[in-house]
């Protein structure tokens, strides 16, 4: 196996590799294994974000059904499991600001896990979030708190603040689990009881804690292969293709093997989570759907085309899907 070659054998290269890694460290406690040059990992999230449509839909498919929920609010709270750089909410204070009746005052809850997050990132994510609110003249506050803090005995106890008349949102992809994936039932019942006005999800396809460790490897070698074939498509540059792979690709791929070893017990399907705890799902707009299919349709490539499966909307790479975007209510 090779970093160089087709698709397939590229994705079971990365995957050979985090294998070995459990080998070579004999340990369930690892912490994150792959660390790198923080520059480099922006330059391959952005990369990555502008030659695939994955991040766009998903960003725009939830904030869509985000400020639609927000109409008529002046003040907005997101409770926010994975923040990243912050993309997407840059994106929707855009949004808000360009509505009738002028933008709301936003707060956001990021919370993050110590052994994944790195404190420098998250440092400028924060910074860039509150200087991009201030060029824009928005009411903006963003406090990060702790993952771990929620296997306290009580959560009252928890550094957690509500203004009045607060519409609060959750942001809660599937994916950002895949480090410790047996906490998802107790951040449903947390998230259950802030009585939220809308979840938002994404589910990239390969979060499969209902199948036995072997079988979730091979599911998610085939969702990357799929998702190696799509970049491949581009026709991009190498170079830049090889550090998408390198720094953005493979840590992510880790993350699932290391994750998944840690919590080798089978678990319901998330959307079985996701019902047990008392949500349902809402089913998008009309014009949330049109807009996600004219977003798939800009992409220069043929071969992408976003599909509705029960409430979820699907961007798939010909027959295989990439990336999924849910809503619920409580």
């Amino acid at each position: 196996l090779s970093p160089v070659g087709k698709p397939f054998i590229r994705a079971a290269f990365y995957f050979k590799e985090a294998l070995q890694l459990l080998l070579r460290f004999n340990t369930t406690n690892t912490s994150t294994l792959y660390t790198t040059n923080m520059i480099f990992k922006i330059a391959a999230y952005k990369s990555f974000s502008e030659i695939s449509p994955t991040v766009q839909f998903v960003n725009f498919t939830c904030n869509q059904a985000l400020l639609e929920v927000f109409e008529g609010c002046n003040r907005v709270h997101i409770i926010d499991f994975d923040i990243g750089y912050g993309g997407q909410w840059a994106s929707l204070m855009q949004e808000l600001v360009l509505r009738n009746g002028g933008a709301p005052c936003m707060k956001i809850t990021a919370f993050a896990c110590p052994t994944s997050y790195d404190e420098f990132e998250l440092g400028f994510t924060i910074e860039n979030l509150k200087h991009f609110a201030n060029e824009i003249n928005m009411g903006f506050d963003i406090e990060i708190v702790s993952l771990e803090a929620l296997n306290s005995c009580s959560w009252s106890s928890l550094p957690l603040h509500f203004g009045e008349n607060e519409t609060i949102a959750v942001n809660l992809p599937i994916g950002s689990f895949s480090n410790y994936p047996s906490t998802l039932p107790l951040i449903l019942r947390f998230v259950k009881q802030l009585s939220p006005k809308i979840v938002v999800s994404s589910d990239r396809g390969c979060d499969r804690t209902d199948v036995p460790f072997p079988h979730h490897i091979i599911h998610a070698l085939q969702s990357y292969s799929g998702l190696l074939e799509s970049l491949d498509a581009v026709n991009m540059n190498l170079d830049a293709l090889e550090k998408i792979e390198r720094f953005f690709l493979q840590p992510s791929i880790e993350k699932i093997v290391l994750g998944r070893h840690r919590s080798l017990e089978r678990r319901p399907p998330w959307r079985s989570l996701f019902i047990q705890s008392g949500f349902s799902p809402l089913t998008f707009s009309n014009f949330t759907e049109s807009q996600a299919e004219c977003l798939v349709q800009r992409t220069p490539i043929r071969g992408f085309h976003v599909e509705k499966r029960q409430s979820a909307l699907v961007l798939c790479w010909l027959r295989r899907e990439l990336i999924a975007a849910s809503a619920w209510r409580c």
